[in-house]
């Protein structure tokens, strides 16, 4: 592990209005590192955000979380572990997650595709890509539109310089027999690596 030397910051240098120095460092953006994919559905006759939403999200495993979402993008580093035995009441759970609200007597699906960006030259990997897809679909139809979807993420900007392999596909689907539903599938992170800029 790195050691870092902390350097004083006196007034004036380059925080105003200091009465005394500061020892510290500065990160750059954190890196979502762990994650676990889960899946989940709820109905209700009552709500959808208060009620089926929040029941799918209990299918899910992930109910007593505060739920933040991501755009599309996997980190190199991102690695994918069993869901935690525990999750803490009320922490904040950040993730890429595809939901489907409906309502009674219809189909209602979600699903995520993604895979891994690896370098042609190295063949190491870079990145991954990841798409979300809700709707009123069949899982034949889902399937297709994931497929799709992820090739013309691929093909605008990555095919030159990097291979796409190792696709993955989450689905869930159903209808409800309630007055609402809701499904979802999530990628949900557990733990981040922060980069240290400087140290200060």
């Amino acid at each position: 592990m790195q050691n870092f030397v902390l350097r004083e910051l006196h007034p004036g240098n380059s925080f105003e209005g200091l009465n005394a120095p500061l020892r510290g460092f500065i990160v750059g953006n954190r890196i979502p590192k762990d994650y676990f994919v889960t899946t989940g559905s709820g109905q209700s006759d009552i709500a959808i955000h208060a009620g089926s939403y929040h029941l799918a999200l209990k299918d899910a495993g992930i109910e007593m979380a505060n739920i933040m979402t991501y755009s599309s993008i996997l980190p190199g580093m991102a690695t994918q572990i069993e869901k935690p035995e525990k999750i803490t009441h009320g922490e904040v759970m950040e993730s890429i997650m595809a939901v489907a609200n409906g309502r009674k007597g219809e189909r209602i699906s979600a699903g995520i595709i993604y895979g891994w960006l690896n370098e042609k030259k190295t063949g190491e990997r870079y990145g991954g890509l990841v798409c979300e897809h809700n709707g009123n679909y069949t899982e034949e139809e889902l399937d297709r539109l994931l497929r799709l979807s992820i090739n013309e993420l691929y093909t605008n900007g990555f095919d030159k310089d990097y291979t796409l392999g190792d696709l993955n596909i989450i689905k869930r689907s159903f209808v409800p027999l309630k007055t609402y539903g809701t499904v979802l599938v999530a990628l949900c992170f557990t733990s981040y690596f922060y980069p240290v800029l400087e140290t200060i």
